[in-house]
């Protein structure tokens, strides 16, 4: 029998793998979970683990809506709310519904591999567009647009996974003009909005909704606890709608309906607001550790952006280092990384790598860094 791997992980053989993006374990808020499951056990009734109703029960998809009133500083409509069991599964039902295969998809260049896979699983035609400092490059955007005509466009606006930039707020109401002129879909992937450790990002596009071309997701992965598989699509009412007729839905009801309840009860509690400037505290400790650490190894060798929220780094080797064949190397010195070819829609950024600094804490940050050098001596 094979023996199962655990989801971006490694073995505790004291390898510090910088390549994974999740959380560490000291910021898995157990206790947190226990106090709401027991505050929402006091209330619930039976009914409760009954299929859920189909965008999400009413009473989450309020609580919810305050919190993102709160957090995105603009009144949020509980009706343009959707339930998902996590952000990979909002993007996959967002393909299936709103897509066709053979449709084209826009996407960064680079963007989250991940997100990649799901569309190749819905055979869409993927089209990177550069980008630079200040997110998605508007202007290629339009020059492609001149040549291409996609359904979706995909993008992950704030505290970009692996650039780490943020798409600037005037590049965000031009996409928007343009998704309304060209007639496509823009995919918000959100999940690092709230994860500012300076200044805070320009508005969610979640906020312009309005339009009837954006559809926002978040999730609860990044701000409580990946293994609760909850998260939310936002969108206009129109758009909600149409995805509350899927098959799957109609056939189960929404996604996780009891998880819902117990981060329902964590809202409600104000719970979730002290969580998120806790760990919104620790990993800006941990940036400022790798920025720190790569400013004393890194800095003759290699260029890159500083983030100022999110989970990044996205490192340029100056020479032209095709880094994939760096990857054995690395975990022979036990450390890792996650290499820029897998962030390409063509094969392209080869010296490039994603470093994370969300799963370890500020000491193995400081040595993973500093076992990196020894990679690329």
């Amino acid at each position: 029998m094979s023996k199962l791997v655990t989801f971006d992980s490694v073995k505790n053989d004291g390898t510090i793998n910088l390549g994974i993006g999740q959380p560490s374990s000291d910021l898995l808020p157990l206790k947190l979970i226990q106090t709401a499951t027991n505050a929402f056990f006091e209330s619930a009734i039976s009914q409760d683990l009954n299929y859920g109703a189909t965008a999400g029960d009413d009473r989450f998809r309020e609580s919810l809506a305050t919190f993102l009133t709160k957090q995105y500083d603009t009144p949020v409509d509980p009706k343009t709310l959707f339930l998902s069991s996590g952000n990979s599964q909002a993007l996959d039902f967002v393909c299936s519904n709103l897509s066709k295969p053979g449709d084209t998809i826009f996407v960064e260049e680079p963007t989250y591999f991940l997100a990649a896979s799901i569309f190749n699983d819905n055979h869409l035609n993927i089209v990177g567009i550069p980008t630079d400092e200040n997110g998605m490059g508007i202007d290629r955007l339009e020059e492609e647009l001149k040549k291409t005509k996609p359904t979706l466009l995909y993008t992950i606006p704030s505290f970009h996974n692996p650039g780490g930039q943020t798409l600037s707020a005037e590049r965000r109401k031009r996409l928007v003009e343009l998704s309304k002129e060209h007639g496509f879909y823009i995919v918000a992937d959100e999940v690092y909005q709230m994860l500012n450790y300076y200044e805070t990002p320009p508005k969610a596009l979640g906020t312009m909704i309005d339009s009837g071309t954006v559809i926002s997701l978040g999730s609860f992965s990044k701000i409580l606890a990946p293994g609760l598989r909850l998260g939310w699509i936002q969108s206009s009412e129109e758009i909600i709608e149409k995805l509350g007729h899927a098959g799957v839905i109609n056939s189960g009801g929404c996604p996780n309906h009891f998880t819902s309840l117990i981060v329902k009860s964590a809202m409600d509690l104000g719970l979730m607001d002290n969580h998120i400037e806790e760990i919104k505290d620790s990993y800006r400790a941990k940036l400022e550790i790798m920025e720190a650490t790569l400013q004393e190894h890194f800095s003759d060798t290699a260029t890159w952006y500083c983030p100022r929220g999110g989970y990044f780094f996205w490192i340029k080797m100056n020479d032209e280092t095709d880094t994939v064949k760096l990857k054995e190397k690395a975990k022979e010195l036990q450390t890792g990384f996650q290499a820029g070819e897998l962030f390409s829609c063509n094969n392209g950024l080869k010296d490039y790598i994603r470093l994370s600094f969300a799963s370890y804490n500020e000491s193995d940050i400081k040595d993973g860094v500093t076992r990196l050098r020894s990679v690329f001596n």
